[in-house]
Formats: C-alpha cells, sequence, structure tokens
C-alpha cells in the first residue's frame, strides 16, 4: 500500500527560481506569466511524482517580520523584484485554487515559519513529508520523515534531502545547521554571523562541540580555568568579541516550530483539483502544453482519517 504523503510548498522560492530561470511570457491579454508557468509546470511534475494526500502552499507577505523587528538589517541587501514579478502572486493562487490546494500566510511570518510550524504539527501523523523549495534554509527541518525535495539549475534540476544527504553536504545533522549559519553567516538574508568564521572553521566548530551554546560554554569553562580551551586563539577572539552576533544571528536563521497563536491550520485531505477549472485557468494564461500535461497525469486522492 502506498504510504501517505504531506506536500508542503515553499511558494515564494518556486516562484522566484521560475521568474530568474524562464524568459519573459505573456498571456493573451498581455499580463507576463513567466514565473506562474514555471511554478505551474514544477507543481504538476510533483503531483505526478508523489500523488500525495495532502498539499499546503505557504506564502509570504509584504509585511515586516519578526526578524526585522530584532534585526533592522535583516535581507536589507536585496534588491526588490519588479512589478510584473509580484502581478505574479495572485495568479498563482488562482492555479492552487484551481486545484484545491490548501493556502496559508500570515503578516509578520514569512513562508519558512509557517512551512516549520505544519511540519513540527503533522510530522508525527504523516510517514513522508515533502517540503517543495529551492532555499537550502529548509534543511533544518529535515528529519526521519520529513525531506527536503531542492529545485537547483533553476527548477530543471532537482535535489532530494533527508538526513544522510545533509549529513554528506555539511558534515552536520539537519539541526546543527543553525549553529552552523549562527557562526559562518548568511549574505543571501544579510545574516551577520561571526565575522572572520569561514564555512570550514563554522563547521569544525559544531561538529567537534555540537551546538552554538555549547562551544560558548566551552569558552567559559577556559576562562574560569576549568579546561584547556581547543579553540586557537584568533578564533577565540572572534568568538568571545562576536557572542551578541553570533546569538542573535542563531535567532534569525531559526525557523520557527509553533504556529502563531492566533493562527489556526486546517489540514484536510487533499480531494484533487476541480479539473473544469484547472482547464480554464490554464487555457486563460495560454499554458496549453502543461494542460495537455495535466490530462496524463493519473490522479486518485486517498480517502483516509490521517487528520
Amino acid at each position: 500500500m502506498e504510504k501517505e504523503k504531506f506536500i508542503i510548498i515553499d511558494t515564494p522560492a518556486i516562484l522566484h527560481r521560475a521568474w530568474h530561470a524562464l524568459p519573459k511570457l505573456t498571456d493573451k491579454t498581455g499580463r507576463v506569466v513567466n514565473a506562474v508557468y514555471g511554478f505551474s509546470s514544477v507543481f504538476l511534475k510533483i503531483l505526478r511524482e508523489f500523488r500525495p494526500t495532502f498539499i499546503a502552499a505557504c506564502f509570504d507577505t509584504p509585511a515586516p517580520t519578526f526578524r526585522h523587528q530584532v534585526y533592522k538589517e535583516y535581507k536589507a541587501t536585496r534588491l526588490p523584484q519588479s512589478k510584473e514579478f509580484y502581478d505574479q502572486i495572485p495568479l498563482v493562487k488562482e492555479v492552487l485554487q484551481a486545484f484545491n490546494v490548501s493556502v496559508f500566510e500570515k503578516a509578520g511570518y514569512e513562508a519558512d515559519d509557517l512551512i516549520g510550524a505544519l511540519v513540527y504539527k503533522y510530522h508525527h501523523l504523516v510517514p513522508e513529508i515533502i517540503i517543495i523549495t529551492g532555499d537550502l534554509d529548509a534543511l533544518q527541518l529535515v528529519n526521519d520523515r520529513v525531506k527536503v525535495y531542492f529545485l537547483k539549475q533553476g527548477i530543471s534540476g532537482v535535489k532530494i534531502y533527508d538526513e544522510k544527504e545533509v549529513e554528506a553536504r555539511y558534515g552536520l545533522s539537519p539541526q546543527q545547521l543553525v549553529d552552523f549559519k549562527a557562526l559562518r553567516g548568511d549574505p543571501s538574508d544579510n545574516i551577520p554571523g561571526v565575522p572572520g568564521i569561514g564555512e570550514k572553521t563554522a563547521q569544525d566548530l559544531i561538529r567537534r562541540f555540537g551546538s552554538l551554546e555549547a562551544v560558548y560554554q566551552h569558552l567559559a569553562d577556559c576562562e574560569q580555568g576549568a579546561r584547556e580551551c581547543e579553540i586557537k586563539n584568533n578564533v577565540r577572539k572572534l568568538l568571545s568579541e562576536q557572542k551578541e552576533r553570533a546569538i542573535l544571528s542563531k535567532k534569525l536563521v531559526t525557523i520557527l516550530k509553533e504556529a502563531p497563536k492566533d493562527f489556526v491550520f486546517e489540514i484536510k485531505n487533499w480531494p484533487g483539483p476541480n479539473i473544469e477549472k484547472v482547464e480554464e485557468v490554464f487555457n486563460n494564461f495560454g499554458f496549453k502544453s502543461l494542460l495537455e500535461r495535466f490530462k496524463k497525469i493519473e490522479i486518485n486522492p486517498k480517502q483516509n482519517t490521517i487528520f
């Protein structure tokens, strides 16, 4: 018997991948729809490969997040996309609505945090959760039931990360990636880390001590004369001088695992697409090739009572 699968889509990450990977494409009204096309193409591939029992799509909102409140420079180096990109977000929601996919967004929270909350709430109920993303931040959520389906090379290549694949790439467990990034930083999100500590040093420290907190406990023990310090003097100096920055960075890179108190997740069995609505939406966008692909996909939603 095929086991149940819960697909969680990091919609902003997929849209950005599609936007940059595909040439400008317009529908019959002149609307730019290349990101919608790329997202829809990936979505059909997911349906064909995984035959999911449950599906959710998470979105960002324009509102500042709690991370901006604690660090105003968070993502400050990112340039805004053009209006043609943002105008495609409601069009993607039309596609998801036609496919009867649950959509989640919450002002003040990123899609990553809603994904984390979904994983935390449901991972013990579903045999397999697969996060669809183009952002490696999601790797920290990987466990024995959670995998990351990572798009690379635009949207044409795929790498599936389980615990062993994360370990093979970083030499660390998925849960240790937040400690690693707290030291190394993340230029893409303008997260400082500890300046002067690079990837190899960050990996070595977390691999040796286990966590950021354990690294600083070791330093404290050394300062108190309780043990001989195992960290080189130059690295020890950097860590001591930038302790607050490292702790802040860990807070910034950690995906939340609890939903906002006033936010209720209601995940139900995926009923399958509204076929007539999908045909209408794809025809409106001029996605004739995607419509032909859709018609060839065997969709047989499973009926169960897990949730």
